[in-house]
């Protein structure tokens, strides 16, 4: 890859936003963006629009980003719509930079915005219906929960309360990982609570309320081993980046001092590997991929964002990059390891669960806090000499894992 540098990032504050539209949200993001690179909309040559539900639940099919980023001001430039569930923003970063590194443009945009809240809570869980495959509804339900078989669910562990069926499919990983390494209840509450204490100091996150291990335990239950606090909200949010090469750079008017370079940029899809093939998990592949492209090593790692949509998710996805040995992950949460301070720490932002989950703009947000993080601009949650940072974004479910996963590494 040549050189690539993220010159601008924008976040709206994620949560719900029942009073305002998706090219509202869209708006903010980009303009913070703009000014952020000290750019024009005039400098912006291509631009990559993510987002998953839109359709769905406001009838703007086909040409979402067309619609909100003419509503912004842009005319004319190629505008391209990108959908990979969860790893829709991640994607769309993967593919400016791709334009950039081909010579097609010097300058890109990459934006996710979802609007996800409606009064009719049915609507909104019913969104993430077409994540898998919907021929094979069954076959699917089947294979991941056998993943969780030999592992007994206390009483009353169960919500009585509709959720998504993606937290079927997280409390079945939880539970093979329970089995499988030993992984406890307490331990994975432990990522929890460090998640909700990191967004405390996060004014963009959902949620910005702590909690002890204890509290998160005693929190309502949605399925076992996982309680409320441990699962990703749903959520109304956009972010973006300004992506460039170095003569891009020089072009923009901001200060170039604060770019942050793009040493690496992966997406790869799943396979038909077992579950019990942990170690080809496509995440961890990618992983590796992205590593020796980018010159470094999982040990050189300051600073992690990774898909925690549960608490499981951050454990799971903390192994495959290699940032602990297999197993380990949720005994290294529990004595500190991933907190602010500690040996890495893992979604200083707050993470999903408490910064929020608007699934088409999760992964810009993730971007958002490491492009701060490398800068030096994150207050109260900064990690001190943070100058490597690696991000993980996983999308969908097909067989036993994600269908989709991108990683991104980045460098002061």
């Amino acid at each position: 890859m040549s050189e690539i540098y993220i010159a601008g990032i924008g976040m709206t504050k994620f949560g719900r936003h029942l009073d305002r539209s998706y090219k509202d949200l869209t708006r903010e993001s980009i303009e913070q963006a703009l000014t952020d690179a000290g750019a024009e909309l005039t400098d912006v040559q291509q631009a990559y629009f993510a987002s998953c539900v839109i359709g769905f639940m406001h009838d703007q099919h086909m040409i979402p980003g067309h619609i909100a980023l003419r509503s912004v001001g842009f005319e004319g430039i190629p505008i391209f719509n990108l959908e990979g569930a969860c790893a829709s923003a991640s994607t769309a970063l993967h593919l400016a930079a791709m334009a950039i590194n081909s010579g097609s443009c010097d300058i890109a945009i990459a934006v996710g915005t979802e609007k996800m809240n409606d009064p009719d809570k049915s609507k909104m869980f019913a969104a993430f219906d077409s994540a898998w495959d919907v021929t094979t509804i069954e076959e699917n339900r089947d294979t991941l929960l056998k993943m969780g078989e030999g592992v007994e669910c206390p009483e009353g562990s169960q919500s009585p309360r509709p959720y998504s069926m993606f937290m079927d499919v997280y409390a079945a990983f939880s539970r093979q990982h329970m089995k499988t390494f030993g992984t406890t209840q307490r331990q994975i509450a432990a990522v929890s609570a460090k998640n909700h204490l990191h967004s405390v100091h996060n004014p963009r996150s959902q949620y910005q309320v702590a909690y002890t291990i204890d509290e998160v335990l005693v929190a309502p239950p949605i399925t076992y081993p996982l309680t409320l606090p441990m699962c990703a909200p749903i959520s109304d949010g956009s972010a973006a980046a300004v992506l460039c090469n170095a003569e891009g750079l020089k072009r923009l008017k901001g200060d170039s001092s604060r770019a942050v370079k793009l040493l690496s940029s992966v997406v790869r899809s799943s396979s038909n590997r077992g579950y019990e093939d942990y170690k080809n998990h496509l995440t961890a592949l990618a992983a590796a991929e992205a590593y020796e492209k980018a010159g470094i090593a999982p040990a050189d790692v300051d600073v992690a964002e990774v898909h925690d949509a549960t608490a499981m998710g951050e454990i799971i996805q903390v192994e495959n990059l290699q940032l602990t040995p297999y197993g380990e992950a949720g005994r290294a949460a529990e004595q500190g390891d991933f907190t602010i301070g500690g040996r890495v720490p893992i979604n200083p932002s707050g993470g999903l669960e408490s910064k929020g989950h608007p699934i088409g703009a999760t992964g810009l947000g993730q971007v958002y806090e490491l492009v701060t993080q490398l800068r030096g601009e994150a207050g109260k949650r900064q990690v001190d000499g943070a100058r490597i940072a690696i991000q993980e974004n996983g999308g969908g479910i097909y067989g036993v894992e994600e269908a989709t996963a991108a990683i991104n590494i980045f460098s002061k």
